[in-house]
């Protein structure tokens, strides 16, 4: 059996035959090719599958694609336009905030729903709000400092 799914994705329209059982992680990476969105635990421990559902951060490794129908959905890769990098991507590179990297786009994510939450966080508001997210290579230190320099900027 297959359903049929609309919705949007990085602003562009988007109708997939899937199986009812399909995560939406699953459908952006397998179906979209959009593979940005990592699977890092299948169990919405780690985070590392973020990504913004109708401008809220939502782990898509724990949602059914079919509970997407009709949704704005937007990737890391929606986050980079015309290959101009989002500030908090930018904030990320600068401050190197990352070292392998699976982990940074569902913390970059993250990182931009808590600044639309909160534009102007303490240190203390960032680090509980990237609870979420977990980073098996650094010590979050120059994720804060990403984050604040984004904030400071607004």
């Amino acid at each position: 059996m297959s359903v049929t799914v609309s919705l949007t994705v990085n602003g562009k329209p988007v109708t997939v035959t899937i199986d009812p059982r399909t995560l939406l992680v699953q459908l952006l990476r397998e179906k979209l090719q959009l593979t940005g969105t990592h699977v890092g635990c299948d169990t919405a421990q780690c985070g590392a599958c973020t990504v913004h559902i109708d401008g809220r951060a939502v782990k898509s490794c724990s949602m059914l694609a079919v509970q997407a129908e009709g949704c704005s959905v937007t990737t890391i890769e929606g986050l980079a336009p015309n290959g101009e990098l989002h500030p908090m991507q930018q904030a990320f590179r600068e401050c190197h905030a990352l070292q392998c990297g699976f982990c940074t786009p569902g913390m970059v994510m993250s990182a931009v729903q808590l600044l639309a939450d909160c534009p102007h966080p303490s240190k203390e508001q960032i680090r509980e709000g990237l609870e979420g997210n977990i980073s098996r290579c650094t010590g979050y230190h120059n994720i804060v400092r990403a984050i604040e320099k984004v904030a400071a900027q607004a």
